[in-house]
């Protein structure tokens, strides 16, 4: 109709309106980083994406197009603070007829504006330094940099072959030329090195020494530490040399691990109900889903993962198993609190007690209901 705003000037008073909203909530602290929220214009990378539907039952995700929500609805959702999926289980979403998805694992994102400035932020790059970005996704976060920074200083690697053509492709149309590589993030770019600063979009269960060989003393690391029971907090780090310390938050960052740390699909194997040895545990299975301590004890069993079940008709029990060195914790109610059962070797790979074959089996992973 006549009169009504393009798509453009919609979409520049949306991210002018995100911009506020972001320096509200503290997210947004800089003038620099401020006017790159405001400038880069995030529905070119999120041409169309998935958002998880409200109906009950299986977790199912809705596609979300100009054309199936209308024009005006789409650019709302697009510049709102959320995490919108692009991709699931590592395959092309085919866009000419898109349909809803169930029992399917997200495996790209473009994440919550609000978390990407925030990380920007705290990755204190300034003009003239040279930045490596791991996870290069939709590219929505690299265009930022490029805007910061220009695009001559950035440079971003992404291991899915697909999304990074379509990260390229958009980035093109933006106006932003920054130097795209596809490849494995944790052995960095050496031929791009040394860097001031290295940021990474997706979780690690480690930090690969080729970044501490490839930023500068002095440099910062700013990644997700993460591990296969999903606890995760974000890490910063400063390098000197051969090492790198600093601190890390308890905020959820969301991310997805990297591909190359997926967990195997196997769990491990259950216990039989006579393995391990008892004693009465001073916490119960909660303590697991919290922030500080689930972090804390997947840094002591990086190979570990938890579930809950009741077994042979028994009470509900949560079952931890380390897949890697095949030792186990079961955790299970009393009248008095808690009682674990472990077992299996501990850290150093001396066995702690004693296991009877009986009655065990193998528990495979079940597809996670969110990242």
């Amino acid at each position: 109709m006549a009169g009504e705003p393009d798509i453009e000037t919609t979409a520049a008073g949306l991210r002018l309106r995100l911009a506020r909203q972001l320096e509200k909530d503290g997210r947004l602290r800089s003038p620099g980083w401020r006017a790159a929220v405001e400038a880069v214009p995030r529905h070119l990378f999120i041409p169309h994406f998935y958002r998880e539907s409200d109906a009950p039952g299986v977790t199912t995700w809705e596609p979300v197009t100009p054309q199936n929500i209308g024009q005006d609805e789409w650019l709302r959702l697009v510049y709102t603070d959320e995490t919108w999926m692009t991709q699931f289980d590592g395959h092309d979403i085919d866009w000419t007829d898109p349909k809803p998805i169930s029992n399917a694992t997200p495996t790209s994102s473009s994440t919550l504006p609000g978390l990407v400035v925030r990380m920007l932020e705290d990755l204190d790059a300034e003009q003239g330094m040279n930045v490596l970005e791991i996870g290069t996704g939709t590219g929505y976060s690299t265009a930022l940099m490029c805007h910061r920074l220009g695009s001559d200083s950035v440079t971003s690697i992404e291991t899915d072959e697909g999304v990074a053509r379509r990260a390229r492709q958009a980035l093109a149309g933006s106006g932003y030329t920054p130097h795209l590589l596809v490849g494995d993030g944790r052995a960095g770019h050496r031929d791009g090195a040394p860097y001031d600063r290295l940021i990474a979009t997706c979780g690690f269960r480690n930090i690969p020494p080729a970044w501490l060989e490839q930023v500068l003393p002095g440099g910062v690391i700013l990644t997700t530490l993460r591990g296969w029971m999903r606890s995760l907090g974000l890490v910063k780090l400063i390098v000197t040399g051969d090492s790198a310390s600093g601190w890390f938050s308890e905020d959820d960052p969301s991310f997805m691990i990297a591909r190359q740390q997926e967990a195997p699909e196997s769990l491990g194997t259950v216990p039989g109900p006579a393995d391990g040895t008892r004693r009465k545990a001073m916490y119960g299975p909660a303590v697991l889903t919290e922030a500080g301590p689930a972090f804390m004890a997947q840094l002591a069993a990086p190979g570990a993962r938890f579930f809950s079940m009741a077994v042979d008709g028994g009470p509900v029990s949560t079952f931890v198993l380390d897949s890697v060195t095949d030792s186990f914790a079961v955790l299970t109610a009393t009248d008095s609190g808690w009682q674990v059962r472990q077992g299996g070797p501990d850290a150093s790979g001396t066995q702690s007690s004693r296991r009877s074959p009986p009655g065990r089996s193998t528990a495979h992973q079940a597809p996670p209901r969110s990242v």
